[in-house]
């Protein structure tokens, strides 16, 4: 990334292969992982104009790479950023996996590194490894990695990995592999970004808190001579009116109980994520003070994990928080919302014309395309005459 503000910017969406529902911390509202369901969401983010969607990972979601494999060839231009985790997988497999992937999706597959945070979780998946250690099966797999979507053939024998003559015969569509995004904001976490990744993932935090953080990670890469591209990861709740989008946010925790609340917070605090660690300072476990700076709300976070703050507000305030992102050198934008389906396409329909998109932003035109008895029909154009290939 350079040090100028970048003109554009590339907006994702979210698949809910976790779960999906109008009311967070109950069943009430709540819609089955299905496929068709997945299908649908995947349709309308590539029909909407969406830059690509990210699929979650960890035991509570459906696989990331069967998801994405099933859905890419029903969709045309959507990408698909997709979770390698180190210490899960042998680097050698990832690269095969995502080299097929990438010729399978015509090269629309991008790569998340995700480490992990929960050692709960990661005991269960056969990882005994400290914070620390993590971190460094990390950057030894992705040392591995990198070479071998490269062309490579790789020796290698560092702490944890080693490989002798490790090559994949397949290459990706993509020129040395679909980029890396990664996220993680501990000082080892930073490191990785700095060292080995395109596109460097943050939480959703106030602009303050996040122009330091972000800060560090820009300068821990132009001391090893690199440069790195930045994304947010957020949810968002927009209406027509301001009123009318905070009255939805506090419906979609109008369920919740001190009880759940406080479930959640046990499990979150559990976890060796600073990334977790901060998500979870900007509420405390407490619904009280739950707008923690403009159009910027914590109230996800009280239950759901990760990416825990909202931008609520109408469709202009909504755009004028993306631009100060973007004023920071935020240039990919991972959104979501409750249910992912109606509101990928409200934030497309009262948000997209108003940004800067890098691509897929199709210009409508201004006209109203009516029938005889007043409706609209296919929007604001006609269809267009095709030609019979019989």
């Amino acid at each position: 990334m350079s040090e100028s503000v970048q003109d554009n910017i590339n907006v994702f969406w979210f698949l809910p292969t976790h779960g999906d529902g109008r009311y967070l911390g109950t069943a009430e509202g709540g819609r089955a992982v299905d496929l068709p369901y997945l299908q649908q969401v995947a349709l309308a983010a590539d029909n909407l104009g969406y830059y690509g969607v990210l699929i979650p990972t960890g035991k509570s979601c459906e696989d990331s790479w069967l998801v994405a494999s099933a859905l890419a060839p029903m969709t045309r231009r959507l990408r698909y950023l997709v979770a390698v985790r180190p210490g899960l997988q042998p680097p050698s497999l990832a690269a095969r996996m995502a080299a097929t992937l990438d010729r399978l999706s015509e090269g629309r597959l991008l790569i998340n590194v995700v480490t992990g945070g929960d050692p709960v979780e990661n005991r269960g998946d056969g990882i005994f490894l400290s914070h620390a250690d993590r971190y460094q099966v990390t950057r030894e797999f992705l040392d591995v990695y990198t070479r071998l979507l490269k062309g490579e053939k790789v020796d290698y024998d560092g702490a944890h990995i080693r490989v002798e003559g490790a090559e994949i015969l397949f290459p990706p569509v993509q020129e040395n592999g679909p980029p890396l995004y990664f996220g993680g904001s501990s000082d080892e976490a930073i490191d990785v970004a700095a060292n080995q990744v395109d596109t460097y993932l943050t939480w959703g935090e106030p602009l303050e808190q996040l122009a330091e953080k972000l800060a560090v990670v820009r300068q821990r890469a132009e001391q090893r001579g690199r440069q790195l591209d930045y994304g947010i990861r957020l949810h968002v709740i927009v209406r027509e009116t301001e009123e009318e989008a905070w009255a939805a946010a506090d419906k979609l925790i109008a369920h919740l109980d001190d009880e759940t609340i406080a479930s959640a917070q046990k499990i979150f605090a559990r976890m060796d994520s600073t990334g977790q660690a901060r998500m979870s300072a900007l509420h405390s476990g407490s619904r009280d003070d739950l707008r923690i700076a403009p159009n910027l709300w914590a109230g996800v976070g009280l239950v759901r994990g990760g990416a825990g703050t909202a931008l609520v507000g109408n469709p202009q305030q909504v755009a004028a928080r993306i631009r100060e992102y973007q004023a920071l050198g935020i240039t990919n934008f991972i959104f979501s919302g409750y249910p992912h389906l109606e509101e990928a396409h409200r934030f497309a329909e009262l948000v997209m014309p108003l940004l800067p998109l890098a691509t897929n932003g199709e210009k409508r035109q201004g006209t109203v395309n009516t029938g005889p008895f007043g409706e609209t029909i296919g929007g604001d154009r006609r269809p267009q005459k095709q030609t019979s290939v019989s």
